[in-house]
């Protein structure tokens, strides 16, 4: 008898709860005018799906009394408990669907902010990954080659061998290398220190990509390519309009030099987790560890897939010539520069996470990767 009693109050308390959360519910949408919740009712399985539905909706307000007089604002002034549970909602809807890999900002977007990284507080915040290519989602993939579609274009594999590369390598210099954001830093650490102009960032070009790229160029001049290495800092001071003030440099470069045929804008990428993690991308390569490096093409301009049979050409060959050495290409809705030239691309050479030293590792790999490539294109 104790046992029919015990399971009779639980049932009780259950269908109160039930109750009372579809009561809160009911408040909540009558308050807050959810007309996107109606569509996400048929999949309501739980208390926690229910609240991830909640916090989904754009109009929840930061505080109770923010809520319009009602039948839902009374709800919650009569119970404590549905009060806290309505700030439990509204900070989940302040971190609901934010993910690991940042959502690719609109190129304007990326110009006018940087992103806001934070100074390393913990030795064990900065964790190791290696960007790999995995099959289905945005991934493009063929003959062991990524791509990472992050447009809105519906693209298909063949995409990758649709485009093609129509210049030759002559006389006179053939290589442009610059950064559009020429301060981007790598994390100080093992020796390596400077004085920060912001978190991560450094006008002190020996430890910035400045630094990098000139790694890139001394590379590709032991092949016998004639590089110009542009050193100036487009985002500095301002880093509103980089792409603007880099841009038109690259233009009077090619006014300079009409022998110019590839152009290299090279950054360093940055990626937090959602507890502020750091991510470094890692790999070995011949016993010695290594900044990834991940080749960005914008497909914001009419010549886009010509960019990205060069690109491919990279690609392959540091496949070919590296386990991990390099991540998925990644193709983005912006113009970055790539619409001047069709032998343009950007590079980013691992993350705020790594070390210097891991980053240069990285980039005389890539460097001498691109050297093979860039060999079969003289005249």
């Amino acid at each position: 008898m104790n046992e029919q009693k015990k399971e009779l109050l639980q049932a009780v308390r259950r269908s109160v709860g039930l109750a009372l959360a579809g009561i809160a519910l009911w408040g909540v949408w009558i308050t807050a005018d959810f007309t996107a919740a109606e569509r996400e009712l048929g999949r309501i399985e739980d208390g926690r799906t229910a609240v991830a539905l909640l916090a989904e909706q754009t109009r929840v307000p930061a505080r109770t009394e923010e809520i319009p007089e009602g039948p839902g604002k009374l709800l919650l002034r009569g119970s404590p408990l549905l009060a806290q549970s309505w700030q439990a909602v509204w900070q989940l809807g302040q971190t609901q669907g934010k993910t690991e890999e940042p959502e690719d900002p609109p190129e304007d977007r990326d110009d006018i902010q940087p992103p806001e990284l934070q100074p390393l507080v913990r030795e064990d915040g900065v964790l190791e990954m290696t960007g790999k290519g995995k099959d289905g989602a945005q991934y493009l993939s063929q003959d062991g080659l990524y791509l990472y579609n992050r447009t809105k274009l519906e693209l298909t594999p063949a995409v990758l061998s649709e485009g093609s590369v129509k210049f030759t390598l002559g006389e006179g210099p053939q290589i442009l290398i610059y950064h559009t954001h020429g301060s981007e830093a790598y994390i100080q650490s093992d020796g390596e220190t400077y004085t920060e102009s912001d978190a991560y960032r450094t006008t002190d070009c020996t430890h910035n990509v400045v630094r990098v790229g000139e790694e890139i160029a001394q590379v590709l001049r032991a092949y016998g390519f004639q590089v110009i290495h542009d050193t100036e800092l487009y985002d500095y001071p301002a880093y509103s309009g980089a792409y603007e003030r880099s841009g038109a440099a690259v233009q009077r470069w090619l006014e300079q030099y009409p022998t110019i045929k590839l152009a290299l804008d090279v950054h360093r990428d940055a990626l937090v987790g959602k507890d502020g993690s750091i991510y470094k991308f890692i790999t070995t390569e011949n016993g010695q560890r290594a900044a990834q490096v991940m080749l960005v093409v914008g497909a914001g301009h009419d010549g886009w897939k010509d960019n990205l049979a060069l690109a491919v050409r990279l690609q392959r060959e540091l496949v070919a010539d590296y386990v991990t050495l390099a991540r998925p290409a990644v193709l983005r809705s912006g113009k970055y520069n790539q619409d001047r030239l069709p032998g343009s691309l950007l590079v980013e050479v691992g993350g705020h996470g790594n070390t210097l030293t891991e980053a240069l590792a990285g980039a005389r790999m890539f460097a001498q990767s691109a050297a093979q490539v860039y060999a079969g294109l003289r005249g």
